[in-house]
């Protein structure tokens, strides 16, 4: 199961018009590297959940057969529910009597999840979460890991002291029996890490990590620093300039790490550096901005800008809409 059904609002205003898994990267939605990923560790019966700007998600997957596997869709249609609410609404879609994976629908990686599934049946675990080491101490929840490799419990980023060894971080994926949903409240909001495992681990079932090896990557797109930094990072160069298709960039325009959606025209004499521009943005001739993601303002109603600006979460300059990180 791909988890796909948030607003994706870390990523605003890129956000406003598809969700995060839609957003693309080098050129293809995010979801679809996920997608292949799980294909490729022999997953190829998906259920992906699905709730703001779902239909994005569906136009960029369809059935699954472009990608050699199946894919059913659940559909969150009054209100999100959260991970472990998510599963308790996919739970017909999914195999009651079989282990399953479920990954967050942001991310990149090549963590090996066979070897996860072997630490998985080895260890007879209800669940085992796909663990790293947070080496640059990024403010991701703490989850705490005994001798034996059970995991304990979970703390908040503010729980970690320098400079002791990394905590360990939850990279989003994990291995399932269909029993945990007997630990999973039924119809109603609920997140795994708060209101499922805690109860499962309290009930005496085991619930393990598997820590990735150092060289397996893993890359999560949950802010618009990270989205820039990691384009360029996977596009091979760090000053890199990423093309959607149909765009035109005057000769005499200057750009450095920045990402061009489709359909974009960049003026004469613009400068830009750390911007990633939006589908069918023009930026005007002699334009600098830097370190911003820009959008045409048409996708906020007028309402919405004026409150968005009042707010300072961004402001509109002729027909684009702009905000700073």
């Amino acid at each position: 199961m791909l988890l796909a059904a948030g607003f994706g609002t870390r990523l605003f205003p890129l956000t406003l018009d598809r969700p995060k898994p839609a957003v693309p990267v080098l050129g293809r939605p995010l979801i679809t590297y996920s997608v292949e990923y799980l294909v490729r560790s022999g997953c190829c019966e998906l259920v992906i959940n699905l709730h703001y700007k779902g239909e994005a998600i569906r136009a960029a997957l369809g059935d699954g057969a472009a990608f050699g596997c199946r894919i059913a869709y659940s559909y969150e249609s009054d209100e999100i529910l959260g991970t472990g609410g998510a599963l308790d609404h996919a739970r017909l879609l999914l195999n009651p009597t079989e282990t399953f994976v479920v990954m967050n629908g942001k991310l990149i990686t090549t963590i090996d999840l066979q070897a996860a599934l072997a630490t998985h049946r080895r260890q007879h675990a209800l669940a085992t979460l796909i663990l790293k080491p947070n080496l640059h101490w990024e403010p991701f929840s703490i989850v705490q890991v005994d001798h034996t490799g059970a995991i304990r419990g979970f703390a908040p980023p503010s729980a970690a002291v320098l400079p002791s060894t990394p905590p360990l971080f939850f990279t989003g994926i994990q291995i399932l029996e269909p029993e945990i949903f007997d630990y999973i409240p039924r119809a109603r909001f609920s997140h795994t890490t708060t209101d499922v495992y805690p109860r499962a681990i309290a009930d005496g079932r085991r619930v393990i990590a598997h820590i990735a090896a150092p060289h397996e990557e893993w890359y999560e797109f949950s802010t618009l620093e990270r989205y820039l930094d990691l384009s360029c990072h996977l596009a091979g160069n760090p000053q890199a300039v990423i093309y959607g298709e149909h765009c035109h960039v005057a000769n005499d325009a200057r750009l450095s790490r920045a990402v061009l959606w489709n359909h974009v025209t960049i003026g004469p004499r613009a400068v830009l550096h750390e911007v990633i521009v939006g589908d069918g943005v023009t930026i005007p001739g002699n334009t600098t901005l830097a370190r911003a993601a820009v959008v045409r303002a048409d996708l906020l109603d007028a309402s919405k800008r004026a409150s968005y600006t009042a707010e300072g979460k961004g402001r509109q300059i002729g027909e684009n809409f702009i905000v700073h990180f």
